[in-house]
């Protein structure tokens, strides 16, 4: 699936991913956690690798076998080092009632496996696994 980097585009980027999903047979608690995993990274590639420009795209690879569930983004956009991204003190976090800034968090907490890749200039790879058998 390639869409147009925009926010407006979640919702049917949510809706793929739960139909494959679905479709693969797995539990819904899981399938909840594989939405919400992709919706922050998409938001992120959208937000931070592209400043929310709607003139670019990325694309969305779902891969299914009967022990993982996988979702690779990749994009054109600006690169970063998600090793250099800590995560947060939440009790810090929550006292300060910060809004935003959890995306990677989450990322690492609701997947088994978040790995990500710099395709030498020819943009970044993102792939989300969540082990499913």
């Amino acid at each position: 699936m390639k869409v147009k980097s925009s926010t407006e585009n979640l919702g049917v980027i949510r809706q793929f991913v739960e139909e494959k999903a679905s479709q693969s047979g797995i539990d819904k608690s899981i399938i909840d956690k594989i939405v919400l995993a992709v919706d922050e990274a998409c938001t992120n590639i959208i937000k931070h690798a592209y400043n929310y420009d709607a003139s670019t795209e990325f694309v969305i690879r779902v891969l299914i076998s009967k022990e993982e569930f996988k979702v690779l983004l990749i994009d054109h956009g600006k690169s970063f080092d998600p090793s250099q991204v800590a995560d947060p003190d939440m009790p810090t976090y929550l006292k300060q009632r910060r809004v935003g800034g959890l995306g990677l968090h989450l990322m690492r907490h609701l997947m088994d496996t978040v790995e990500y890749h710099n395709l030498e200039g020819n943009g970044n790879q993102l792939i989300l696994t969540k082990k499913i058998a």
